[in-house]
């Protein structure tokens, strides 16, 4: 399927490696321009050179923290008017709520619920203004389904689900949709981050632990970083203009609800 969205341009946030790089690579094959950013310079130059070599692509590299003023002020100056915005951040780390202190809550929210916020209100209305936008905010599945160990990340990460949730209903008219696409047990390094603090707990290896966490999905594994950015592009393309404020979840059927 030819997702239509050749040529256009895409701010794709922490794309170094894991779920960012896999959203990053989908788009690139796409025929999409990138400006990707990450902290650490020398792998997200690394990425981007693959990319770059896979695709053909133009992939410009901003390495920044992009939960700060002046990192967010560089991705914008690297790319002015994009047409995809990727908001992704790393979470925040796992842990007992009685340990955390405001300083902590307030790092969670800059980083999971402000950050996305800031990028949205900087290029939503050059998106309406052009007639053509798609924004997807990567979350997580403690959306739908809270992780104990993860509050930090759920508390933040719904607030900025909540806010989505009234604004994607005002951009759709002029061609620019919001979504959220969450997702559960993924192989990247910040799911071995989780389960290295649940192994220490259950006082087993971290390997066993991911064994044990891969054989309790109704999928029997962890998902892939491929199939989450085939996901991401979708959302980006011309075929999704009639998805908005929705919250897309991929956890290979972890989440037992109905709705």
């Amino acid at each position: 399927m030819d997702l239509g969205i050749k040529g256009r341009k895409a701010i794709v946030c922490a794309a170094s490696k894991g779920l960012g790089r896999g959203c990053a690579m989908a788009l690139a094959k796409e025929g999409v321009d990138l400006v990707i950013n990450a902290r650490t310079a020398d792998v997200l130059e690394k990425t981007a050179d693959e990319i770059r070599k896979a695709t053909g692509v133009k992939v410009t590299a901003v390495a920044c923290d992009v939960t700060r003023p002046e990192g967010r002020e560089a991705v914008l100056k690297a790319c002015p008017e994009p047409d995809i915005v990727i908001n992704n951040a790393g979470g925040p780390p796992p842990g007992d709520f009685r340990d955390w202190t405001r300083d902590h809550w307030i790092a969670a929210v800059d980083a999971n619920m402000l950050t996305p916020i800031e990028l949205i209100k900087a290029t939503v209305d050059g998106m309406m203004a052009r007639g053509f936008g798609r924004i997807v905010n990567i979350t997580s599945s403690s959306v739908k389904a809270p992780i104990d160990i993860l509050g930090l990340s759920n508390g933040a990460r719904s607030g900025l689900t909540g806010f989505v949730a009234g604004v994607a209903r005002k951009t759709v008219k002029k061609g620019v949709t919001i979504n959220g696409l969450l997702p559960g047990p993924f192989d990247t390094d910040r799911l071995r981050g989780t389960f290295v603090a649940r192994a220490k707990s259950a006082s087993r290896s971290v390997e066993e632990e991911m064994r044990i966490g891969a054989a309790a999905n109704p999928a029997g594994r962890f998902g892939t970083p491929e199939e989450f950015g085939a996901m991401c592009a979708f959302l980006c393309s011309v075929h999704a203009g009639y998805i908005t404020g929705q919250n897309i979840l991929m956890d290979g059927g972890q989440y037992p609800g109905t709705y």
